[in-house]
């Protein structure tokens, strides 16, 4: 940097740097105060900052002119010494070789206010696009999606070889029907289902925005409001100046200059990015806020800096800062040293997504498109491919391999003759009917059978299925991993207790807690005497007693009324709306208007509150000290107009108020007792202040906040040495965060279901832990092991260890340190989560929720179902292998891009237990029944062709072999989607019966070689008898043989079936009746006269004896010896 010359004020900066001390950025009240931060960000980067625009805009001479302004440059070079001063070229071509290895890395910007277009192309577009394909990728992918698939890609082969005139066997119709006819469907629905996600990209990126217009600035013009234009979202750049008015989604990362409130805060609706329903206080730049109008930002000479983006919605970098201050009039100095810099963190920057919820907003944009927070913090859905298929998939492979085998074996046997390697290949096409195509499109059909089964269940009414190849997955879950707000509680606190020691008020005694402050107020005495006369004949009372008892209920709920942080506001129709970061807040302040106290208006400096007779009191805010999740508590100073006292009031965790207040014997008691009630619990403190001891605490604090080392270190000790020792213990409240319908029959049914449960949530680990305690995730006596703020290797290694020696504990761990174990020992920290009962994550970011799902389908193998109802969810349930949205307060986001979409959490168990299980269960008959069917034909063809000196003729051709797997057995195979083991209520009585399922038992090698071994002695049986009974009527071996066959699959499938239902049994003898016709149309492959005769009956009745009456006498011992667990409960 010597060639640069050193200057008191430059106005131009070298990339920001970031300070180390930023472990309080996690929450919005966390960061250091802005003037503070101002200092530091200043002193710390000022020498490096010279040159940031140069670098930036270095490749074009004349735009470092027009932004860095000629007389500038020479002011730069003129003022350094004779020796040191350098012409610019050089040290930008220096520069840019040596920054053009670094640019394509670091994406930090500056971005001066009004940027000219060559600066915003450098960005990219703000467009919103969800599409997995385009017009030229769509059939490659999805042709790749298919024939990457053993199963498919081999009848390609097969239905080619079709072609080739030495190799073809039949009707080329029978190979390429099927194959083509499972490649349109899909091809259809992953075209339709596209289209639907670009409709929904088209409209999103349609939506229009205004745009403050700074060519078209008239400083004539009379009024503060500047021009605008309408674009939309999808042509903003990075450098707009956009305006936002309420309920509008703001389209890009914008950092918040003004607001229409005069205090330059405004609040935004973050449920679509982090999942939490409560509203956040955002803060305008104060050096913007302080303009006169909107129109000034047009003229402002500032840039504001940023980091490059991150996922971390909870951080930000950047620096705001004005070379040359609006100046008043022509001769006007400014009073102000140039340039100013202020910090800008993430409480002066709207995501996108958020969405405004009150007053209008001027903001300036500084990440668009795939740069955006909420974009960073989406993952793109990948084809989910479900377990059966995959298996299936397996299976097929070895059929393949059985029939290469038997084809070689034949051609071996046969000595090799002649062109024997053609042979191979027409044994091969022979034998393709193992591996029977129609398995595809029966698997398929019965998918969609499910799905229909599913979304017209009466009970789980609006439940959609809309990945239609996933239903048998259902049945084999086994790690469930939920969101917490809005999926298992509704996210609606209620104030439900208030305890004060000696005396507990419940929520039907709240109206005792009113009267008692009427009392304290002084309201109206004929209102009061009227109640008092009334309560004294029930109890006599002394009236001693009585004032002391409502003048302690005035000081707890007026403490409450004066200490949080919400701001009533006033709706167009008149309604008052409370706002506030936290929602057990608002419970709370709700609380006090119900009993009288009513909070009527609030800023920064002042709170109004209206007492029970109507009188309005106010009071002044001196200190504030915010919620932090390392704090856990809330503290305000305040001062009383009327009385000028001054109060400290404190409300906050048990874990750290019990330190502060004075000695009791009751807050751990009754907090532990709330605490199994599942309430959320605060306790409530204040200290009186003298005039003196404020002013003590007043200059400690001021000391405090200007030091540039420990500073927060020291503002906290300037707190608790002055304020935070003694406090009054006033009471303590619980709040309920209400849950969903029937959430805690439906976890305790999962988990007896062998389904072990995870929590993901972004909020606080109290708040996390209340909630797992009343929805009985945690069992009544189980230890919860809290694990937060780990920080080195050696905590992480600890805590593993204690985990390890104690799995029957509920594992309660922050999104910080979960971070840090994941880093670390990611294989052991899952090895051992995964054995754990439960586990609740907190301040979870979503990316982090779709890695621990990834990470636990990697390592366990299972399956994983992810449920969650807001757009923070959406990582997640794309990463798991079946994803479950919930249509609710958050939106929709999460619902359409889920595989499921649900009402409530509840239905998750019908879901799961009954359709579930029976998908799976029926889909796993199906293939093996379907592949059966194939064998035995196989089988049928080996023998016959063994016994005809190994000539690779067809045993069946053209009609007969595309009948069999079609009209002839279709039908009664594919009933096999309609039976069951048990009924709905026992399914659901018995969870226990589920747990049998995720083992995998009833499609494995096992009972796959079972069925090879039965399709092997069925078609040899049927084969080899035909030969010996009928030897004399050789040529009717087809009819005697295939006869035998189609009568032996239908007697399988009656066999097969548990509970019969209409549809098979129509099946069964409707298929029989077209068989028994369709001989009479068939000539070229019946005889009918001798079909028609008694020893063609009674020989087919022999052979189908022998291959079917074996099995059934093995299926009824078997159900003696070996029930299966469902026939014990019927």
């Amino acid at each position: 940097m010597s060639e640069y010359p050193l200057r008191t004020f430059g106005r131009s900066r070298k990339g920001y740097t970031p300070l180390d001390d930023r472990n309080g950025d996690r929450e919005d009240g966390e960061d250091m105060p802005l003037s503070v931060r101002a200092a530091a960000a200043a002193s710390s980067s000022r020498l490096n900052r010279k040159g940031k625009r140069r670098e930036r805009y270095d490749d074009d001479p004349e735009e470092v002119a027009t932004l860095l302004g000629e007389e500038h440059r020479a002011e730069g070079l003129h003022a350094a010494p004779d020796g040191d001063t350098v012409s610019l070229k050089s040290t930008t071509s220096r520069k840019s070789k040596a920054s053009s290895k670094s640019a394509s890395k670091d994406k930090s910007r500056t971005i001066p206010f009004r940027p000219p277009d060559k600066v915003q192309k450098r960005f990219p577009p703000n467009i919103v696009r969800n599409q997995k394909y385009n017009v030229v990728t769509f059939l490659p992918i999805v042709f790749y999606e298919q024939f990457k698939y053993f199963f498919n890609l081999y009848f390609l082969l097969v239905a080619l070889s079709q072609f080739v005139p030495a190799l073809k066997i039949g009707l080329i119709a029978t190979y390429i029907a099927p194959l083509a006819f499972v490649l349109c469907v899909t091809i259809g629905k992953e075209a339709y289902d596209d289209y639907k996600r670009n409709l929904r990209d088209r409209e999103a990126n349609s939506q229009r925005y205004l745009v403050l217009e700074p060519s078209s600035y008239d400083p004539s013009a009379p009024s503060g409001v500047p021009h605008t234009r309408s674009v939309p979202s999808s042509s903003l750049s990075v450098g707009d100046l956009i305006l936002l008015e309420k309920n509008d989604r703001v389209p890009a990362d914008v950092v918040l200059l003004r607001t229409s409130d005069a205090s330059g805060t405004c609040f935004i609706r973050t449920d679509q990015l982090d999942g939490e329903t409560d509203w956040k206080l955002r803060v305008a730049v104060p050096a913007c806020q302080k303009l006169g109008s909107d129109k000034e930002l047009l003229t402002l000479d500032a840039e504001i800096y940023a980091d490059a983006p991150i996922k971390d919605i909870h951080t930000f970098i950047g620096t705001f800062t004005i070379n040359s201050p609006p100046a008043l009039s022509a001769n006007d100095v400014p009073m102000v040293q140039v340039p100013t810099v202020e910090p800008l963190t993430a409480e002066n920057v709207l995501w996108s997504n958020t969405v405004l919820a009150a007053g209008s907003a001027v903001g300036f944009v500084i990440y668009t498109g795939p740069e955006t927070r909420a974009v960073m913090n989406t993952s793109h859905p990948e084809t989910k491919m479900g377990l059966l298929d995959i298996e299936i998939n397996k299976l097929a492979k070895i059929l393949c391999t059985v029939t290469f085998v038997l084809s070689f074996v034949l051609v071996a046997l046969n000595g090799f003759r002649g062109m024997w390697y053609i042979y191979i290949f027409r044994f091969l096409i022979l034998f393709s009917s193992i591996i029977p195509i129609s398995l595809r499109v029966n698997l398929d059909m019965g998918k969609t059978v499910y799905a229909h089964s599913i979304m017209t269940d009466t009970e789980i009414p609006n439940t959609i299925v809309r990945t239609s190849t996933l239903p048998e997955e259902l049945g084999r879950i086994e790690y469930l991993l939920s969101d917490k707000t809005g999926t298992l509680t509704q996210n609606e606190m209620e104030m439900r207790k208030l305890h004060m020691g000696t005396v507990s008020y419940g929520f039907d005694s709240f109206d005792e807690v009113s009267h008692q402050l009427a009392l304290a107020f002084g309201a109206s005495s004929d209102s009061a005497h009227g109640r008092k006369a009334s309560l004294q004949t029930g109890v006599q009372m002394a009236t001693r007693g009585r004032r002391d008892m409502s003048s302690r209920v005035h000081d707890v709920v007026l403490s409450l009324a004066l200490c949080h942080n919400v701001t009533p506001v006033t709706n167009d129709d008149g309604t008052v709306t409370y706002q506030a970061s936290s929602p057990d807040e608002v419970a709370i302040v709700r609380w006090t208007e119900s009993v009288g106290l009513t909070l009527t208006s609030r800023d920064r400096t002042r709170i109004e509150l209206q007492i029970p007779s109507g009188n309005r009191i106010n009071f002044d805010v001196l200190e504030l000290f915010p919620f932090t999740s390392e704090s856990k508590r809330m503290g305000i100073v305040v001062r009383d107009t009327q009385t000028g006292e001054i109060t400290f009031l404190q409300k906050g965790a048990d874990v750290v108020m019990a330190k502060i207040v004075q000695r009791n014997d009751w807050l751990e008691e009754e907090t532990a007792n709330m605490a199994r009630e599942g309430l959320r619990t605060l306790v409530m403190a204040r200290r009186r202040l003298s005039e003196q001891a404020y002013r003590e605490f007043k200059e400690a604090y001021h000391l405090a906040s200007v030091q540039l080392e420990g500073r927060n270190e020291a503002m906290a000790a300037a707190i608790s040495q002055h304020l935070e020792h003694d406090l009054e213990l006033l009471g303590l409240t619980g709040v309920e965060d209400k849950l969903q319908d029937e959430v805690k029959s439906t976890l305790e049914l999962l988990r007896n279901a062998g389904i072990k449960i995870w929590m993901l949530t972004g909020d606080k680990i109290e708040t996390a832990t209340c909630i797992a305690i009343s929805t009985k995730l945690v069992a009544r006596n189980q230890y919860i092991h809290q694990v937060a703020k780990l920080k080195t290797s050696d905590e992480v290694r600890d805590q593993l260890e204690f985990l390890q020696n104690k799995l029957d504990c509920c594992l309660v761990i922050d999104g910080e340190s979960l971070q840090l174990c994941l880093n670390l020992f990611k294989n052991e920290f899952i090895e051992i989560a995964t054995k754990l009962s439960a586990v609740v994550a907190c301040r979870c970011s979503p990316t982090q929720k779709a890695d621990v799902a990834r990470l636990i389908r990697k390592h366990t193998k299972k399956r994983v179902c992810c449920i969650g109802d807001g757009g923070n969810d959406v990582s997640m349930i794309q990463a798991a292998d079946v994803g479950v949205g919930i249509v609710g307060k958050e939106g929709k986001q999460a619902s359409l891009a889920a595989d499921f979409s649900v009402t409530q959490f509840s239905h998750l168990t019908k879901l799961l237990l009954w359709h579930g299980r029976n998908s799976y269960r029926r889909s796993a008959k199906l293939a093996q029944f379907v592949i059966h069917r194939g064998l035995i034909i196989s089988v049928m063809q080996a023998v016959f062709s063994a016994i005809f000196y190994f000539a690779p003729i067809a045993l069946y051709q053209g009609w007969l072999m595309a009948g069999y797997a079609t009209v002839y057995t279709m039908a009664p195979v594919f009933s096999l989607v309609l039976d069951r083991d048990v009924n709905e209520d026992l399914a659901l009585l018995y969870p226990e019966l589920y747990k049998e399922l995720t083992k995998g038992r009833v499609l494995s090698y096992k009972t796959f070689f079972m069925w090879l071994m039965i399709s092997v002695y069925q078609g040899a049986a049927i084969m080899i008898m035909s030969l010996v009974l009928f030897e004399n009527e050789f040529l009717h071996i087809v009819s005697i043989s295939f006869t035998a066959l189609v009568l032996n699959e239908l007697i399988m499938v009656a066999l097969e079936i548990t509970t019969w239902h209409v549809y098979m049994v129509v099946s069964e003898v409707v298929t029989l009746i077209f068989y028994v016709a369709s001989i009479a149309f068939l000539p070229e492959y019946f005889d009918l006269t001798f079909v028609v005769s008694t020893p063609f009956a009674w020989k087919v009745a022999v052979i189908v004896a022998i291959s079917t009456f074996p099995l059934y006498i093995i299926k009824l011992i078997r159900s003696r010896v070996a029930p299966a667990a469902s026939s014990k409960l019927l």
